[in-house]
C-alpha cells in the first residue's frame, strides 16, 4: 500500500510528498471526486454560453440575468465555447458526418459532386495595443478597420466550412495559398468553385476547376463586348449569390459584426457560431439548378 513508505519516526501530519497517492481526491458518499460544485448545471452554463455567442452581452449582464457571480459566467463560457468549436460542420442527408478541416470538404465535394462557393469575410476587432509588433497586419485595406480575414466554403448556401482566420491585411489570393486550398484543387481535378474576382490568379492557374467573373473590357471596346461582359457578369453573380447570403447570415450574430473580444478568442468563437449556423442549414432541402439555355419551341406546323 501507498503508507507502507511512511518514515517509521514520522508522525501522520508529516507525510512524504513523494508517498501521497496520485488519484483524484473523492467525496465521503463515493459519488465523484471531491471540490466545490459548480454554481449552474451544465444546461444552464450551454445556456448561458449561446446567448453571449448571440447577442455578445457582458459577463456582468449574464450574471445578473443567472443571478451569479461574473466569474461564474466567465468560467463557463471558457468550458463550452471549445466544444461548440470542436464540433465541425453538419452536412445535408448525411447525420453524424462534421466537416473540420478543408481536406474533409474537398472530400465532400469531390464524393457528392457539390460545386463550392468560396469567398471571404471580414470582422473588426478591437485595435492591438500601440508599439505592439504587428500592428498593422490587421489593418485591412479595404474596410480601412483593424479586422481578421475568414475564408469560407460553402455549397448552395450552406456552410461546409468557415474559420481559417487571417489578419485583415492578407489579400484574399494570399490566405487561400496559406491555408493549402490551391494544392487541394490540385490533388483533386474534379472539383468545381466559384469565386468573387478576388481570386481572378486562382482561376487563371485552374481555369477548368475554378470560375471568376470575366475582366471587364477596355474602355475602346465595342457594344458587343460590353454587353457579353455584362451578361456574363450577371450570371456568375446569380451563380454565386448564395455565399454572399451565407456571409450575411454569419453577420446575424453579434461577435461577427464587431468583435469586442479578445483576439486571441475570436477563431474559437466563430467556429462555435459558424457550427451552429451549420446544424441549421444542414436542414435546408437541396435546391435543383435552373437552367438558362435556349430551348427549342416545339413545331406546332401540320
Amino acid at each position: 500500500m501507498w503508507w507502507s513508505c511512511w518514515p517509521a519516526s514520522a508522525g501522520a501530519h508529516r507525510r512524504s510528498p513523494c508517498c501521497w497517492p496520485l488519484s483524484p481526491r473523492w467525496s465521503a458518499t463515493g459519488t465523484g471526486p471531491a471540490g466545490r460544485k459548480p454554481k449552474l448545471v451544465f444546461f444552464d452554463r450551454l445556456l448561458v454560453t449561446l446567448v453571449h455567442l448571440r447577442h455578445q452581452l457582458p459577463h456582468t449582464v449574464l450574471a445578473e440575468l443567472f443571478a451569479v457571480d461574473r466569474s461564474t459566467v466567465s468560467e463557463a463560457i471558457r468550458q463550452v465555447r471549445p466544444l461548440l468549436a470542436a464540433r465541425g460542420f453538419a452536412v445535408p442527408d448525411r447525420a453524424g458526418l462534421r466537416l473540420k478541416t478543408i481536406e474533409d470538404v474537398f472530400a465532400y465535394a469531390e464524393a457528392e459532386s457539390v460545386e463550392l462557393r468560396m469567398d471571404g469575410a471580414e470582422t473588426q476587432v478591437r485595435r492591438p495595443r500601440a508599439g505592439r509588433p504587428g500592428r498593422r497586419a490587421f489593418v485591412s485595406g479595404k474596410r480601412r478597420q483593424n479586422t481578421i480575414k475568414t475564408t469560407f466554403s460553402d455549397g448552395q448556401g450552406r456552410i461546409l466550412l468557415s474559420g481559417m482566420v487571417r489578419p485583415g491585411r492578407m489579400h484574399d489570393q494570399t490566405a487561400l495559398r496559406t491555408e493549402g486550398i490551391a494544392e487541394q484543387f490540385r490533388t483533386r481535378p474534379t472539383v468545381r468553385a466559384r469565386v468573387d474576382s478576388g481570386y481572378q490568379g486562382l482561376a487563371k492557374e485552374f481555369p477548368d476547376q475554378v470560375s471568376a467573373p470575366p475582366k471587364k473590357p477596355a474602355d475602346e471596346a465595342c457594344d458587343g463586348d460590353k454587353y457579353a461582359w455584362q451578361e456574363a457578369r450577371r450570371r456568375q453573380s446569380s451563380a454565386r449569390i448564395c455565399v454572399e447570403h451565407t456571409n450575411a447570415e454569419l453577420r446575424q450574430r453579434a461577435p461577427l459584426r464587431r468583435f469586442t473580444g479578445r483576439r486571441d478568442t475570436y477563431a474559437e468563437t466563430h467556429l462555435a457560431i459558424a457550427g451552429l449556423i451549420s446544424d441549421r442549414s444542414a436542414q435546408r432541402t437541396t435546391r435543383q439548378p435552373t437552367s438558362t439555355e435556349l430551348v427549342l419551341v416545339r413545331d406546332t406546323a401540320c
